[in-house]
């Protein structure tokens, strides 16, 4: 494997802003693939202007590219399509993520882009997709959130409707682009031929309902929000112990009887209200009652470190700050640093795919200021 990784030699030109395009080619940039960032002269990526700020720059921003250089362009301006038109002769993936048609307007619609690159592979990642009666409407993750079903799942009963608290809708777009691209290039190595593709923001959210799709189709009741508890694995719930919350998992009976023991309460494994997982799911009220009673006794530290040993998954609930400084975390390498020439050291995410032989750096290439990479990309061309 190239140690610079599985996509060293792959080219991206990246006319996405905001978060779901940018995501995308994130990650191919984090898999090895050089991505151009082309942005509007002047005030390029929309979220250039989204804070939070450090020192007048985006931390939102930076956040999402990392790794990438960046040439303004005005995609309406004749000279500036030159300059484009040469880019993409040279690239392997054009990713964009404008409202359907907008890339026909420009004169680039995929029968163009086809026809004149035949090996390029074409991304577009939109709120509803390129067809369909919603095609023309803007979408934004709030929207597909509510619209795909998982807002009415969020949260406690009886409250108002929750947002999942990062941006499920962009994100998982995102993330099903880049499965697409890496897909396509595979496909493109035996054929020879570039790909169109087309990714809606809902259709994700649709695809990742999993266990609440199932429970519809098989018994034709609506899923309602039940708070952190699964709704048909118990005990998996947030419990509270004498001074906070910690999560509990026993996903089957041998962990649920582990657990039981934990507890120095044998009782609950022989009640014969808790002897499947069927009865501990009808009766999870009851079953939490008589858990939290016990972990009540002592410290959240205590029955943590006791049902680690025990092999039960179990966990803190950590506010941000404490999951960036877990050594779990650390060990991984989840938080990396950029050098932005402005904000000065900046601490952002890291690339959850670790594959042997590929760098995972500590440091990274800061995100470009915009046009930064603008002349030297020329000369190349």
């Amino acid at each position: 494997m190239d140690e610079k990784g599985p996509l060293d030699g792959i080219t991206v030109v990246d006319l996405t802003r905001i978060l779901a395009g940018p995501y995308c080619t994130m990650v191919l940039a984090d898999l090895g693939a050089r991505v151009i960032k082309v942005e509007e002269p002047v005030k390029g990526d929309d979220a250039r202007h989204i804070g939070p700020f450090i020192k007048g720059k985006s931390a939102y921003f930076m956040s999402l590219n990392r790794d990438k250089e960046s040439i303004a362009l005005d995609l309406k301006n004749t000279e500036d399509k030159a300059v484009f038109e040469k880019l993409l002769g040279r690239a392997d993936v054009l990713v964009e993520n404008f409202r359907p048609s907008t890339m026909e307007k420009l004169g680039y619609g995929w029968e163009r882009l086809h026809a004149d690159y035949p090996r390029l592979i074409f991304a577009s990642a939109s709120g509803f997709g390129q067809t369909g009666p919603y095609k023309d409407r803007a979408a934004y993750d709030m929207v597909v959130q509510a619209m795909g079903g998982i807002m009415s799942l969020t949260g406690h009963p009886d409250t108002p409707p929750t947002r999942v608290g990062t941006s499920v809708g962009d994100i998982t777009a995102g993330l099903f682009t880049t499965i697409a691209i890496n897909a396509a290039l595979f496909q493109r190595h035996s054929t020879g031929i570039g790909a169109k593709i087309d990714v809606a923001m809902l259709d994700c959210q649709i695809a990742i309902l999993e266990n609440a799709i199932a429970r519809h189709v098989a018994s034709g009741e609506t899923p309602q929000p039940l708070g952190a508890r699964h709704p048909s694995i118990t005990p998996f719930d947030a419990f509270h112990a004498a001074d906070g919350y910690l999560v509990i998992a026993a996903g089957n009976d041998r962990l649920f009887e582990a657990l039981g023991l934990a507890l120095g309460r044998a009782d609950l494994v022989t009640n014969d209200l808790f002897t499947s997982n069927d009865l501990r799911t009808t009766h999870a009220p009851a079953l939490k009652d008589e858990i939290e009673m016990t972990l009540g006794e002592k410290k959240v530290s205590h029955w943590l470190e006791l049902f680690t040993a025990k092999g039960i998954p179990c966990g803190p609930i950590n506010t941000i700050n404490e999951a960036l400084a877990d050594p779990q975390i650390q060990a991984r390498n989840m938080v990396v640093e950029s050098k932005d020439t402005a904000a000065g050291t900046v601490r952002m995410a890291g690339n959850p795919i670790k594959i042997e032989g590929m760098p995972d750096p500590t440091r990274r290439n800061p995100a470009p200021d915009l046009d930064q990479d603008g002349k030297k990309i020329k000369n190349e061309l």
